[in-house]
């Protein structure tokens, strides 16, 4: 929902990668690894080409798989902008996550235990990061636009040589 929303305010392109691998799955009938993320990249490189701004819906955690977007963006001359969405909440997590319903056709949600279970690192370089705890959904997405725009304002400054400030 946050990143349709960004989205929307950027009007950025938007890629969601569990449609992406739905979609494979069903299309290639493939077993689906990292292909998602690779056909994403070649979408995603072409939209920067052309100057569109782009949003990326994923999971993201690993390093390796957050460090390959930021290096597609440089190699595209665009910014990278890390976000970090979280529950810090556990029951409230928990439930979300037991009472969602799956919004793509045929597309297994994880379960609780996955999302226990599954692999993370931790981030070791400057994000934006929302809580969503006990919040709405609107509360969110405006703090979330307002900690973009901060980032946006920084990133040009520092683009700016110092004796031209």
């Amino acid at each position: 929902m946050l990143a349709r929303s960004l989205a929307r305010t950027y009007k950025a392109v938007y890629f969601r990668i569990d449609t992406i691998e739905q979609g494979l799955r069903e299309l290639c009938s493939i077993t689906v690894q990292g292909e998602g993320y690779r056909l994403t990249h070649r979408i995603v490189a072409d939209n920067l080409q052309i100057g569109n701004a782009v949003v990326v819906d994923c999971c993201n955690p690993w390093a390796l798989t957050r460090d390959e977007w930021e290096a597609l963006a440089l190699e595209h001359s665009s910014k990278s902008i890390n976000i970090e969405v979280v529950c810090s909440d556990r029951a409230e997590h928990q439930r979300r996550v037991e009472s969602r319903e799956a919004d793509i056709p045929n597309f297994d949600l994880p379960t609780w235990a996955e999302i226990e279970t599954r692999d993370y690192q931790a981030w070791d370089k400057e994000i934006i990061r929302i809580d969503t705890a006990g919040r709405d959904s609107d509360a969110c997405v405006e703090e979330l636009i307002e900690k973009i725009a901060a980032k946006i304002a920084s990133l040009s400054k520092a683009s700016i040589p110092e004796t031209s400030r």
